[in-house]
């Protein structure tokens, strides 16, 4: 069973005393390409040396609305500058992580849509699928997608919203990312929708070392436990593990251009 992490955070200090270990036992597992997002500027330069040291690692820069308040007006065009650097190279794969974030209600909404905008701009600039953070903003979120249609899309990171959202952004030709929090037991809204996906339009990921699956509560969350996830989240939808772990890298590896 071969499986792709699509979203993760494994150049963050949690994984400094074990990383290498970490990355073998995955590998072993299973999970074959994992995905380092970058969330603010300072941190660029750590995903890439990263991504950089192993062949099966793949980066993605970005701005995330969370950090809204670390971020400055020149970074936005710093990040343009290390797309173009970057560009064409096979470890670079996406603009992210970028989105709305409405669940903190201190983050200034308008600045978090300008800075939404500018960044799916870059993503249509240098022809890059674009990784989404949604929280609380999925009307604002599908609105801003439908003046864009990117032509590459791209994945709607731990998703949990409605039928009718799913729906949204599947005609927008995006990949809905599942992770550890649809495995909780409590998540019966999510398991409801999760049934009635179509498999080519799901990808797995972990958020790692954040979302931790219900069989692991209260951990760290690694690749290593994609496989778990996976066969969780095949159970509630009713599929087989194997079914799920390929539709699932082959709508990553279709995303991605990845052979």
């Amino acid at each position: 069973m071969e499986l792709i992490d699509t979203h993760t955070h494994l150049d963050f200090p949690d994984f400094d005393a074990d990383r290498q270990a970490l990355l073998a036992e995955s590998r072993a597992l299973g999970v074959r390409r994992i995905v380092v997002l970058g969330v603010y500027q300072a941190n660029w330069q750590r995903v890439w040396e990263l991504v950089r040291s192993d062949p099966d690692l793949h980066a993605a820069f970005g701005l995330h609305p969370v950090y809204l308040d670390d971020h400055r007006p020149q970074h936005l065009s710093e990040l343009g500058d290390w797309l173009t650097r970057l560009a064409g190279h096979r470890q670079l794969c996406a603009v992210g992580e970028i989105g709305l974030d409405y669940f903190i209600e201190s983050l200034d909404r308008e600045r978090q849509q300008a800075l939404f905008e500018a960044q799916l701009q870059l993503a249509a600039d240098f022809n890059l699928p674009a990784l989404i953070h949604v929280r609380r903003s999925h009307a604002a979120v599908i609105a801003t997608l439908k003046r864009f249609r990117l032509k590459r899309a791209g994945i709607i990171h731990a998703f949990a919203g409605s039928k009718e959202e799913a729906r949204e952004y599947i005609k927008l030709g995006f990949k809905l990312g599942l992770g550890g929090a649809a495995t909780w037991p409590q998540a019966l809204r999510m398991h409801r929708v999760l049934a009635e996906l179509p498999l080519d339009s799901v990808v797995l990921e972990t958020d790692s070392p954040d979302m931790a699956p219900a069989m692991f509560p209260g951990q760290r969350n690694s690749p290593a436990h994609l496989p778990a996830i996976c066969a969780a989240l095949a159970d509630i939808m009713a599929i087989n593990p194997e079914q799920l772990a390929a539709a699932s890298t082959a709508n990553a590896c279709e995303l991605f251009n990845w052979s």
